[in-house]
């Protein structure tokens, strides 16, 4: 009964557990039981779920192994650092918000006299074309310096002809003036003879810039040849105004071309003359704090803070008293006449490294009146391509920039017109920068411009020339937004005493008693300084794209980086290694066939007979298939021989073993 208490639990247990124990033992511990660190990291790479773990086991070869290590703790690393980036945007952006201001630098500022140069030291050269310009009015609309009535114009007008007639008129041989009449198709009277021409070939209108309350009958026009051909085109204005000015213009700048650039300079307005006074920022400010400028149609501009300074000025306060105020000089005794209509001076805002189209995008300023213009800082940052098709300093545009300045559209523009003028024309147009070997146009070198000018400027108008296909918007730019008040200056209780000081502090350079009509006032400021950006961002980014897929793959199939990574290296990598193999084992056998010459030997006859139904096979034969066997084809089963019974002896095994019914001496 003892024996049966001591016995072993192994022998207790079911057959199927006893299997189970016995492969836990043979197996070695694992888990949190297991006995070194080694161990535990062995199971926790073998039952992760982690793939960079299980690989770093699993693989073979100690470089992918090391690659895998290598994957594995890169990734771990961008885990740890973009949690923390979180963490810390989590707890720094969420808790306040900073509000600071700074400086913004002050924009450079162009100013420039409408009347290019003084009268007085141009009219000489202007003497002839004013003179016929005069006749022209006089004999047009019967104007005169001072009307008196309508019978004295009548008969000062008759004088005048009759007079005008037997005087040469260069300027009107060159481009005569026309009046058309609606009642009668392709007929003109030239005004300076009076006679009737016919006109033939294209007929251009302008329509005027000055609204009318009635349509007039007749038009007023000019006609350019090519070469005193009969390739003509006829130019005509609704106004007269229009046809007067653009006439006067068109001599004008023949005339100017021809003078050299030093005498211009000398005949337009020093910065001493312009600027009476002049504060920026509460300090006081003169001259020298002006660059010259010297624009063909404006004559001397100056430029305040440009980029030739020492520093750029800036301001860190926001209203009209931390900004430029200047006086200017006006002189309207000094004006031309014919080339410009009104009075006052030209502003423009822009970059130190921008030039200044002030012809185009200037804002004008009135005399005896204070002009208070307000800013405000726009800059704007757009994508190159493939988002856009702007450029970023102009470098992959075709076009040569002739201007001393960074690149703009405009520049771009007026540069590709240029071009296209010294190329077509021969010359280049007074009112533009000059490209490199080329000279201004006039009626000595080039005698028909005028009409190669005018075609060409109306190809680019309709964008034929091609300039507006190649030019691109800078991406980068500064914009200001302009508010503009106006004000009575001075006013009538301070005009007499301000009059009469500026007066005698301008006393070395005007040699005249100053009045309101000659004087105007600017002030340029920052509303306030808060800057607007506008800054362009792909919407799909590369990070964006990551993430997407990321998501998508983390979402679906569970997926990561690493198990992307472990996919490439068994389906790419793997994969072709396996087939370069046996492609690689193939060749050796065929070049081994190959190499082996053709064996002639005739092969052995076989020494025994085997049964081929008695072949291996995978599956061992069983008691019943192998009485189903065939034998052998001839072969003699042999018989089992009969015993040698003298060999034969019965032994006991258990001849010292006690009967059952012996008993023991001891009961």
């Amino acid at each position: 009964m003892e024996l049966c208490r001591l016995q072993s639990p192994v022998l207790t247990m079911a057959p199927g557990e006893k299997i189970k124990a016995k492969i836990k033992k043979n197996l070695p511990v694992r888990g949190p039981q297991a006995p070194t660190i080694k161990d535990l990291m062995h199971w926790y790479c073998l039952n992760t779920n982690t793939h960079g773990c299980r690989r770093i086991v699993v693989s073979r070869g100690r470089l992918r192994r090391l690659l895998w290590i290598a994957f594995t703790l890169t990734a771990v690393a961008l885990i740890i650092w973009q949690c923390a980036l979180l963490v810390f945007s989590f707890y720094t952006v969420s808790v306040s918000i900073k509000v600071h201001f700074q400086k913004l630098d002050f924009p450079a500022v162009t100013i420039c006299n409408i009347n290019p140069y003084k009268y007085s030291a141009v009219s000489d050269l202007l003497t002839d074309l004013d003179s016929e310009t005069k006749q022209a009015l006089l004999s047009l609309y019967g104007v005169k310096d001072v009307p008196d009535g309508t019978a004295r114009k009548r008969r000062e007008a008759g004088s005048v002809r009759s007079a005008w007639e037997g005087t040469p008129s260069r300027f009107f041989k060159l481009i005569p003036l026309l009046v058309f009449n609606e009642n009668e198709k392709g007929k003109a009277r030239d005004f300076f003879t009076g006679r009737k021409r016919k006109i033939s070939g294209k007929i251009i209108h302008k329509a005027s810039n000055v609204m009318h309350v009635h349509e007039s009958k007749k038009l007023v026009g000019f006609q350019l040849c090519s070469n005193y051909t009969s390739d003509c085109a006829t130019y005509t204005f609704s106004s007269g105004i229009n046809a007067i000015q653009e006439w006067y213009k068109l001599h004008y700048m023949n005339i100017m071309a021809q003078v050299p650039l030093e005498k211009k300079i000398n005949m337009s307005y020093s910065a001493e003359e312009l600027l009476v006074t002049c504060f920026f920022d509460g300090m006081s400010c003169d001259a020298r704090n002006f660059t010259l400028f010297h624009h063909p149609m404006y004559g001397n501009c100056y430029t305040f803070n440009n980029k030739e300074n020492a520093t750029i000025l800036s301001t860190s306060m926001g209203g009209s008293e931390h900004g430029l105020q200047v006086i200017l000089y006006i002189n309207e005794d000094e004006y031309n006449p014919f080339l410009v209509s009104s009075t006052g001076a030209k502003v423009l805002i822009h970059q130190q490294n921008e030039y200044p189209f002030i012809e185009d995008v200037g804002t004008e300023i009135e005399t005896a009146m204070s002009t208070s213009i307000g800013m405000h800082l726009t800059e704007s940052f757009k994508l190159s391509e493939p988002y856009s098709q702007c450029t970023e300093d102009g470098s992959d545009v075709p076009v040569t920039n002739i201007y001393n300045a960074a690149y703009s559209l405009q520049i771009c523009l007026y540069s590709c017109f240029q071009t296209k003028m010294v190329e077509k024309c021969g010359c280049a147009q007074y009112s533009q920068p000059l490209p490199p070997a080329a000279n201004y146009c006039n009626y000595q070198q080039h005698p028909s411009w005028m009409y190669c000018y005018y075609q060409l400027y109306q190809a680019f108008v309709r964008e034929e020339l091609g300039c507006q296909t190649v030019c691109k918007q800078s991406c980068n730019f500064k914009e200001w937004t302009l508010t503009t008040s106006l004000a009575q200056w001075p006013s009538e209780a301070s005009e007499k005493w301000l009059l009469n000081v500026l007066t005698w502090d301008q006393s070395q350079q005007i040699n005249k008693k100053l009045n309101k009509t000659d004087l105007a006032k600017l002030l340029i400021f920052y509303k306030d300084l808060n800057q607007r950006s506008i800054m362009e961002s792909p919407a799909n980014s590369i990070e964006m794209l990551l993430s997407n897929f990321g998501g998508q793959l983390g979402l679906w199939m569970s997926c990561s980086v690493v198990c992307v990574i472990e996919i490439i290296e068994v389906f790419f990598i793997d994969f072709f290694s396996i087939i370069a193999r046996r492609q690689w084992q193939k060749a050796k056998d065929w070049w081994a066939r190959r190499q082996t010459p053709p064996s002639t030997e005739i092969p052995s006859s076989q020494q025994g007979q085997d049964n081929p139904a008695l072949d291996t096979d995978d599956d061992l034969p069983t008691f019943t298939s192998a009485m189903r066997l065939p034998p052998a084809p001839k072969v003699t089963v042999p018989g089992t021989p009969p015993p040698r019974y003298n060999t034969l002896r019965l032994d006991s095994a258990f001849s010292s073993q006690l009967t059952d019914t012996q008993l023991n001496n001891e009961f």
